[in-house]
């Protein structure tokens, strides 16, 4: 399950926080739960949780299915690709500048589910240079970032979602083995960074830093960096991750201070 804000906030409002709470259960659970479920994983009390939801199902971020299952509803489409833009706009002056130190092309990715979803990307300066719409959804073992981010997990969660996913070949340097793709994130979580070697597509070299969880960000996200082999070569790897880990540090930190509940006027 996803990692969340504590409850009871000074000044917070709780109804408030319970009705976030279930939407994000829901989510955690796929986009639909019954309300048994979100009774039990929520810890509230039914008369609680059915009063909450029929709120939400009033406001149309929840509807309820003829199963009387309630998923995720249509309104949340609205403000998350609203929200999608402001963090990308928030992003993007940081990717500028590891394009400006590294030349090469830079993205920021978040593990969504079993799949890593590209957020935001910076284009490099050179003629030839890696390109990837955000939105895209690409496996986590095979790319820089989604590696990066399988890190951070513990070892049972990294099994269940390749359990789910599998390890599929892209070429033929990608990972197939699971113990072999379980001994090199114990690597990465001891070298604070995660290769790709041409794992995704042929002849691209990728080299990623998984972002410091801030408190209140919504996810675990990864910051990488992608060129070519031929110019982004195994000499130039210790000249970039303390780039990529010095930018990873700063979209931490800039996101903490963003996200501070503003002081009520006098």
């Amino acid at each position: 399950m996803a990692e969340r804000a504590k409850p009871g906030a000074p000044g917070g409002v709780q109804s408030v926080e319970r009705a976030f709470g279930l939407l994000e259960l829901m989510a955690d659970a796929g986009g639909s739960q019954g309300l048994s479920q979100l009774c039990a994983a929520s810890d509230l009390p039914l008369p609680t949780v059915h009063r909450l939801m029929r709120t939400l199902v009033g406001c149309g971020y929840v509807r309820q299915e003829p199963s009387r299952r309630y998923s995720l509803g249509p309104r949340l489409i609205r403000l998350g690709e609203i929200a999608g833009r402001m963090f990308g706009t928030w992003a993007q002056p940081h990717l500028a500048r590891l394009v400006e130190l590294t030349g090469e092309t830079a993205n920021l990715a978040m593990l969504d589910g079993d799949t890593v979803v590209y957020l935001v990307q910076a284009p490099g300066r050179h003629s030839m240079r890696m390109f990837t719409e955000p939105g895209r959804r690409v496996d986590p073992h095979c790319t820089a970032v989604g590696k990066a981010l399988l890190a951070q997990l513990p070892t049972k969660e990294v099994r269940s979602i390749i359990g789910r996913n599998g390890l599929r070949q892209h070429t033929p340097t990608t990972i197939t083995d699971l113990a072999t793709l379980l001994d090199q994130l114990e690597r990465i979580r001891e070298q604070g960074f995660a290769v790709d070697e041409g794992e995704q597509e042929v002849g691209v070299r990728c080299l990623a830093v998984a972002v410091p969880r801030a408190p209140r960000a919504p996810a675990q996200t990864a910051v990488s960096v992608s060129g070519p082999q031929a110019r982004l070569t195994q000499e130039s790897v210790g000249r970039i991750v303390p780039v990529l880990a010095g930018v990873a540090g700063e979209l931490a930190a800039d996101f903490t201070e963003s996200t501070h509940a503003p002081t009520p006027a006098s």
